[in-house]
């Protein structure tokens, strides 16, 4: 179980699934589901499998971007969430980085060709569909309509 505390103070990598794909998102110090909050060793797991996949999909980078990030978006902050985009996960960031109460994020890079939940190892499949949302990922989401 992750507190609140260290909730705060750490940029935990989390996942979750619409029942076809699959989104990383970079925590940013906030406020995480309590599907997330629950297990760390769960987000390890998952977070060890993904980053071991290899590179599948050229990545597409979120053309606004630069409005929602400003001056932060270079190599440097792209390179994760490329890394996780180009092994087929929608990659996300939190909008406002350690406010633990905002529960924004924004897409940073998706992948041309995404991952599906079906190509995955049951083992994985189990953990990864305790964490759903509903709704288009391509949008800007709100962390708590993760369930």
């Amino acid at each position: 179980m992750l507190s609140e505390i260290e909730q705060q103070r750490l940029d935990v990598d989390w996942f979750f699934n619409n029942d076809e794909h699959i989104v990383f998102v970079a925590s940013g110090g906030g406020r995480l589901p309590d599907s997330i909050a629950k297990s760390a060793e769960n987000s390890k797991l998952l977070s060890s499998f993904f980053r071991s996949l290899p590179v599948t999909s050229e990545v597409v980078i979120n053309p606004s971007l630069d409005k929602i990030k400003g001056s932060v978006v270079n190599d440097q902050y792209l390179s994760d969430f490329v890394l996780m985009a180009k092994r087929g996960l929608f990659s996300f960031d939190k909008t406002v980085l350690n406010n633990f109460l905002d529960c924004n994020y924004h897409l940073v890079a998706k992948p041309a060709v995404p991952l599906t939940i079906d190509s995955i190892p049951n083992e994985i499949k189990d953990v990864l569909m305790k964490s759903k949302y509903i709704g288009d990922i391509d949008l800007v989401i709100d962390s708590t309509r993760v369930v």
